[in-house]
């Protein structure tokens, strides 16, 4: 087993998706970054990979036997088992992962440029690890909430995160599916075509809204995503701490 030791770590909560675990040039002062005293590092095949890396699926067990316990963390000057933590990589990315005690990669997180190269120069002297997924037929699935990689290539982490809190906004009015409602949001994001909206159906009103705003971000996005979260606390609450987080880098607590 190879080791990795002193990492970095900045854990990404609940995310499925793997452009959602932010590489380092997006860490942030206000993340909280922890050392780890060592991790095994694994070096398995893309499907295995991307299935860890852009899901919340179970591990194979195979691969939970291999790691349990191999991972530290220090606390003061004691040194503390993880029960299930690794790094792992293709060949071509590379990722941390913990469990947090159940099957799951629950957290995640990527390494700092300096230790991304120390793995690339270690797998050259390993071999590809084979574990057997514990799916059949594995494919990732998107929808609304869990975009597709293509929607939020290209943007910052945070115009991902608004973009995200305007998807939720829209799964908001889709729920309530008020006609009238769609309509006037249509018309508010696209006001020159008004007559062609007045006959559509309330599924052809919100595929319609949704298929404008899927692609790319904008300062129009950004004043039209602001305008429908009115009336939804929760993510004015959301839209407002995204707004305020601070862009510095952070350092090692």
């Amino acid at each position: 087993m190879i080791y990795l030791h002193d990492l970095w770590i900045n854990w990404f909560e609940g995310e499925e998706n793997s452009y959602n675990i932010c590489h380092y040039h997006e860490w942030r002062k206000s993340d909280s970054i922890q050392l780890i005293d060592q991790m095994p590092l694994l070096y398995i095949n893309s499907q295995l990979y991307h299935y860890i890396a852009n899901d919340l699926h179970e591990l194979p067990d195979k691969l939970l036997e291999r790691i349990y316990r191999r991972s530290f963390k220090r606390k003061r000057h004691l040194r503390q088992h993880i029960d299930f933590a690794a790094v792992i990589t293709d060949g071509h990315d590379i990722m941390a992962f913990d469990t947090i005690g159940y099957e799951i990669p629950i957290r995640k997180s990527r390494l700092i440029p300096r230790q991304e190269q120390i793995v690339f120069q270690t797998i050259k002297r390993m071999k590809r690890q084979t574990f057997t997924l514990p799916i059949k037929h594995y494919e990732k699935q998107y929808h609304l909430l869990s975009m597709q990689p293509g929607l939020v290539l290209g943007l910052t982490r945070r115009e991902r995160n608004l973009k995200q809190i305007l998807m939720m906004g829209l799964d908001q009015l889709r729920a309530k599916g008020h006609p009238e409602a769609l309509r006037y949001w249509l018309t508010e994001w696209d006001p020159k075509r008004y007559e062609r909206h007045k006959a559509k159906t309330k599924h052809e009103l919100w595929k319609t809204l949704y298929e404008g705003l899927k692609h790319s971000w904008s300062n129009k996005h950004a004043e039209f995503g602001k305008k429908l979260i009115r009336g939804y606390p929760f993510l004015q609450q959301l839209w407002k701490v995204e707004l305020q987080k601070s862009e510095e880098k952070p350092t090692l607590k």
